[in-house]
């Protein structure tokens, strides 16, 4: 069964860092594209990051390109997300997922089968 489990969120002050983690049973994350996506309270699900099995390119949403950074360790079967320069509107609930056969420019929420529980994000002063 595939099991994606996120951890490092928290509260933080604005300006701070954060880097979460996504760690993965029961399959090899780095024959997936792996995404972070994120979900604020009345507000749709939107894309943050995601990082190509194959190749290992990353693509980023707009509002977080030179804050954020993706990265994957295959041997820990594990991708972070560091998150820097936090700002309140990065406030959310973060969630990874696991997909194939796609490109990463196109990393909708359709598009990846397997899920984390999701770990919150504060940025608060």
């Amino acid at each position: 069964q595939l099991q994606l489990v996120e951890s490092g969120g928290g509260l933080v002050q604005p300006g701070g860092s954060l880097r979460l983690s996504c760690a993965a049973s029961g399959f090899s994350l780095e024959y997936y594209n792996i995404g972070w996506f994120r979900q604020a309270p009345g507000k749709e699900r939107e894309g943050v990051s995601c990082i190509s099995s194959s190749s290992g390119s990353t693509n980023y949403a707009d509002s977080v390109k030179g804050r954020f950074t993706i990265a994957r360790d295959n041997a820990k079967n594990t991708v972070f997300l560091q998150m820097n320069s936090l700002k309140p509107e990065d406030t959310a609930v973060y969630y990874c997922a696991a997909g194939r056969s796609f490109y990463c420019t196109d990393y909708v929420p359709r598009n990846f089968g397997s899920w984390g529980q999701g770990t919150q994000v504060t940025v608060s002063s």
